[in-house]
């Protein structure tokens, strides 16, 4: 499937997760084998050219990141929100608009010798994305840069990022 193809299955969800937001619904890909192979290749063909891993953020980008690295053969890396993974973790905390958040993942399971691509769905107003590509210099690894299924560019997330990106769609 073309990219435009695939990106006319995700469905808006008015005021989700609360009232004033529109969610973009990728389940509708996830649930064709077809969209969802067709989404990976395109994402594959985005990474950065050297990536050895792939850092994957809570939660769509898990799945993504997932599909992603079976064509790429490198393995998969998880930021997720603090309290979630069992062993011993690096940190970074950031600032929302109304408070602060964290995000952590493994001690070692990145080293100096990795270089790191990003994987989520959406790009919307960079926290979370900026805040991983923190976490993964804190965690010694080399960032070449992040990939997205989608960006908002109203919301100008792409001025938080310290690195490259991609977005396979701008919305």
């Amino acid at each position: 499937m073309s990219m435009e193809e695939v990106a006319e299955l995700i469905r808006n969800v008015p005021d989700f997760p609360k009232p004033g937001v529109m969610f973009k619904d990728i389940t509708p890909i996830l649930e064709s084998a077809v969209a969802f192979k067709s989404l990976a290749q395109h994402l594959k063909d985005v990474v950065f050219s050297g990536t050895t891993k792939l850092v994957a953020i809570e939660s769509r980008g898990f799945i993504l990141a997932a599909a992603v690295a079976q064509y790429l053969e490198v393995g998969v890396v998880l930021a997720r929100k603090p309290g979630k993974l069992p062993r011993t973790t690096v940190s970074v905390t950031y600032d929302l608009e109304y408070g602060k958040d964290g995000l952590q993942m493994h001690m070692g399971a990145l080293s100096p010798s990795d270089k790191v691509t990003i994987i989520d769905d959406v790009l919307a107003t960079g926290g979370t994305a900026h805040a991983t590509e923190n976490l993964i210099v804190k965690a010694g690894a080399q960032v070449l840069g992040s990939c997205f299924l989608m960006e908002i560019t109203a919301l100008r997330g792409s001025q938080k990022l310290s690195f490259p990106y991609h977005s396979l769609l701008k919305l």
